[in-house]
């Protein structure tokens, strides 16, 4: 099995490729990152993956800046929708499978338990849109071959590459730098370790599952209070969290005040997908935090 994964260098595409070995022993994987790739350059991409020769193409790469999306429409769509469909075709092309990496924030979080893979999307958000238009145009191109993961509040020891770090490390930079921080108390949502994240994309398709939508999130939900509150318990950090509103945060794009995700689906094929206070304790300890 040849696997080819663009955006490798972000927190979700670089513990798929630190888990490969183990999940899909004797697959062999090349990584594109975004140095190596613009994936807006769409006549160049093509090329690109018209020459090489993969099983399986897998997409991390995404514009992920919510609020920069705002203000950024046309790019973030380019990122997250134009280039997926393209990569799509090219799979369809070849005849192979196509994983595709998209979000919680498809959701308006009108509703009050967690969504499933068969519930309507409704974003609010320039972000979620467009990755919700990448998914519609993924599965109109190519639904036959291609599997959708989305995922939520992603934190990964490399960081996301596009923001700078990820949620846990800013929390305990600012608990450390100022003895408290303020965090939204008003949006549940569901933290999740890429690390997890990425152990259950590779067993999916190391089962081989159908085509089709994939919730990939650890079990379990938090506000965003309570996932701070997390954090600053397991490092031992003399701090306070403070809880705000979403609408005191002020934030330049719409958040659903709720978008966790059901993943029995996925655990259906690859067995207990640990609690998300779980996969926070590994990844605190692994990166040398924990008290």
């Amino acid at each position: 099995m040849k696997i080819l994964l663009i955006g490798a260098n972000g927190q979700l595409g670089s513990d798929l490729v630190r888990e490969q070995e183990q999940y899909l022993s004797g697959a062999e994987i090349s990584t594109l990152r975004r140095a190596d790739l613009d994936v807006t350059s769409f006549e160049a991409m093509t090329a690109v993956l018209a020459r090489s020769e993969f099983d399986i193409l897998i997409n991390c790469t995404s514009y992920t800046r919510v609020d920069d999306a705002e203000a950024h429409a046309s790019e973030a769509v380019r990122v997250n929708a134009q280039a997926p469909v393209r990569m799509a075709s090219a799979c369809r092309a070849k005849g192979v499978r196509f994983v595709h990496v998209s979000t919680d924030y498809v959701f308006d979080g009108q509703i009050s338990r967690p969504y499933v893979e068969a519930d309507s999307p409704a974003p609010l958000n320039v972000y979620g849109a467009s990755k919700f238009l990448g998914e519609t145009l993924v599965r109109h191109e190519y639904a036959q071959g291609s599997l959708i993961m989305r995922v939520a509040s992603l934190f990964g020891a490399a960081g996301a590459s596009g923001k700078g770090g990820n949620f846990v490390e800013t929390i305990l930079r600012i608990a450390k730098e100022k003895g408290e921080v303020r965090v939204v108390t008003d949006a549940h949502m569901s933290p999740t370790g890429t690390l997890d994240a990425a152990r259950v994309i590779l067993s999916l398709i190391r089962s081989g599952a159908a085509p089709g939508m994939y919730h990939v999130v650890n079990s379990g939900e938090a506000t965003w209070y309570e996932f701070a509150q997390e954090i600053i318990r397991r490092a031992g950090l003399p701090a306070r969290v403070i809880p705000i509103t979403s609408k005191e945060f002020a934030a330049a794009a719409v958040r659903p005040c709720y978008s966790v995700l059901n993943n029995q689906k996925a655990q259906a094929i690859t067995g207990r997908i640990p609690s998300w206070e779980d996969a926070l304790a590994r990844y605190l300890k692994s990166k040398g935090h924990m008290a």
